[in-house]
Order: C-alpha cells, then sequence, then structure tokens
C-alpha cells in the first residue's frame, strides 16, 4: 500500500492493533470543515489504494435511476456476479465521506467485492453530497434507488423480498435512516441492514465522541464539522434534528429489518453503534454486533492487516446469511 500523505505531527496514544499502529500517523483525519481540500485528499488517498481482492468475476454497468420529483436522476453502478441464472438476493451500497465526500468511483472496489464475495447484485448510489446538497437530499436518493430496485427486480434477476440496505460511515448512517423511513411509509421495507462504522447521532455526547478528540480516520472536530455541512450550521444538536437525519433519534426501533453493525475501539462513532445495536435489540430486532480490538475509523484502508481481513470477512458473512432465502422467510413485517 503506498504511503499516504500524513496530517499528523505526534505518535498515536493508543493500544493499536501491532498491523494498524505503523500506519495509523500516516492515515489522516478529513477535514471536514475545509470541503474542497477534503475532497481532493479523499481523491489521492483513493487513486493510491490496491484494488480489493475479489474471489469471482463481475458484470458492471452504470445507469441513472429517476429521483424524487423536481430533483435530478440518481447515478447508480451495478455489480453483477456472472455464472448461472438463478434469482440473487441485492444490497443497496451507500458509500461513506462524511455526508460530503466520495462517488460511484471511490465505491467501485467494495461494490465488486461484495458482489463476488456475497454472490448477491450490489447497487452502489452516488447520492447527493454535502453541503451542496444538505439533508433531506441524500436519504432521497437513496430511498429513491431502493424503490426503483424493488420496482425492476424482475429484469435484475432480483427476488425481491431479498433486497437489503447497507453502508460504512455516514452510508452506514443513510442505510439505517432507509431502514427507519421505509418501515414509517409502510414500505418496500429491506430484508436486512448492514450498518458499518454508522454515522447516527448528530448531539456528539456519547462517551467516545467525548474522548477521541485526536484519533486517526476521525476525530471530534471532523464529526462536528460534517454533522453541520449535512444539517446546515446551528442546527446539529436541536431539538428539530429529524430521526431521517440522526437515526439515534428515533425513539421506536421495532419492526426494523433485522442488522448487523460493526465498530472500531478507537472511534469516536463507536459507542453511538454501540448504543443502536443494543437499542435494536431491546425493540426485538434480530441484531449482530461487532466492536474490533485496536482499529480505528476507516482502517480497513491497510487492508493487509489480518484485523481488517477478519471485518471483510465478517462483513460478507453477515450479508450472506442476512439475505439468504430462510432469513427473509423469518422476517415479515412488510412486503419488500
Amino acid at each position: 500500500m503506498p504511503t499516504p500523505v500524513s496530517l499528523r505531527e505526534d505518535p498515536v496514544p493508543y493500544a493499536l492493533d501491532p498491523e494498524l499502529a505503523p500506519w495509523a500517523a500516516e492515515v489522516p483525519s478529513m477535514p471536514f470543515d475545509d470541503v474542497p481540500r477534503a475532497r481532493a485528499l479523499s481523491a489521492e488517498l483513493s487513486a493510491g489504494r490496491p484494488p480489493r481482492e475479489t474471489s469471482g468475476l463481475v458484470d458492471v454497468r452504470t445507469l441513472n435511476v429517476a429521483g424524487a420529483e423536481g430533483v435530478p436522476e440518481v447515478p447508480v453502478r451495478v455489480y453483477t456476479p456472472t455464472g448461472g441464472d438463478r434469482i440473487k438476493a441485492a444490497l443497496v451500497y451507500l458509500h461513506g465521506g462524511g455526508f460530503c465526500l466520495g462517488d460511484l468511483g471511490s465505491a467501485d472496489g467494495i461494490g465488486a467485492m461484495l458482489a463476488a464475495e456475497t454472490g448477491a447484485v450490489v447497487v452502489c448510489v452516488g447520492y447527493r453530497l454535502a453541503p451542496e446538497n444538505p439533508f433531506p437530499d441524500a436519504i432521497d436518493d437513496c430511498w429513491a434507488v431502493l424503490d426503483w430496485l424493488v420496482g425492476h427486480a424482475a429484469e435484475l434477476s432480483v427476488h425481491p423480498a431479498r433486497i437489503g440496505v447497507g453502508g460504512d460511515s455516514a452510508g452506514g448512517g443513510l442505510a439505517a435512516a432507509v431502514s427507519l423511513f421505509a418501515r414509517d411509509r409502510g414500505g418496500p421495507v429491506p430484508a436486512f441492514q448492514y450498518l458499518g462504522m454508522p454515522v447516527l447521532d448528530d448531539r456528539l455526547e456519547t462517551a467516545s465522541m467525548r474522548a477521541f478528540t485526536d484519533t486517526p480516520g476521525l476525530r471530534r472536530a471532523d464529526a462536528v464539522a460534517m454533522w453541520d455541512n449535512y444539517l446546515g450550521a446551528g442546527a446539529r444538536g436541536g431539538t428539530d434534528v429529524s430521526v431521517y437525519a440522526a437515526p439515534a433519534r428515533a425513539s421506536d426501533l421495532s419492526g426494523l429489518p433485522p442488522a448487523y453493525v460493526s465498530a472500531c475501539e478507537f472511534d469516536p462513532l463507536r459507542d453511538e453503534a454501540l448504543a443502536y445495536a443494543t437499542r435494536l435489540l431491546a425493540a426485538g430486532v434480530p441484531t449482530e454486533l461487532h466492536v474490533y480490538p485496536g482499529t480505528f475509523h476507516a482502517s480497513g484502508i491497510i487492508q493487509d492487516a489480518e484485523i481488517s481481513r477478519q471485518m471483510v470477512r465478517d462483513t460478507v458473512a453477515a450479508i450472506r446469511r442476512g439475505l439468504r432465502e430462510e432469513a427473509r422467510a423469518a422476517y415479515s413485517p412488510g412486503a419488500c
């Protein structure tokens, strides 16, 4: 892996995984208070990242999906595992990037890998980005794509009752929000939700959010700027923030799809992921939670570390389980 540009001057004082520790000081947190700079840095890091390994071939096509009335079409990239004519499961994948970074290109590697390893059709969403397009634009785009996929399942050789939604970081927060939105409007409800290191709570009051002010990958100050970009200045932490912007604010989590939630030990987002997973369980939602010791936000970019490989293996296995026919048959709050 090429050495990325360092934004850190001091040694990282956390008990990191031994394979991650040598890289931690070189992994920059994204300066979300300067979006153009953050986008340039993100593009530089993506360009130097090796392709993800896959075990099979995947057909890829890019197209546009009709968005909400009066808004632009939503670009999507569809990854279809090759071989066989059987009907497949599908996952709507929402990339990370603090609501203001990322695109179909940045999600290319994980989209192809998830399709090849899970055997599901993966639809990556190029949702609109903040601050140019603040909430609810991104969630509107993600919902439009889920609705489109259900309506076009037959032509994509997808079973309409085996469609999940998932994402990492801000994408994980959007996946949680789409699941809430689908439940509240009566469908189509995803069969499964994958929430990787999810961004869920604009109030920034958890112990991990208060403690981890200088962690690699994401700092508390970055989270503050990220939410201000997404919600607009002055809205963060207020009384009027929608549950579809910050799913942790939802008072009722019952009736949501089964979930897989992952968190990194030294991530400001850690405790909001733990709290959300615990509340899902308390609400009767089948939920699997993994916390990875010695990791930090987005430490998975260090792909050769065994803990990073384990995170990928666990994610792939969880998506396979969550989208299998028997799992969907056991979960039926509404038609997908």
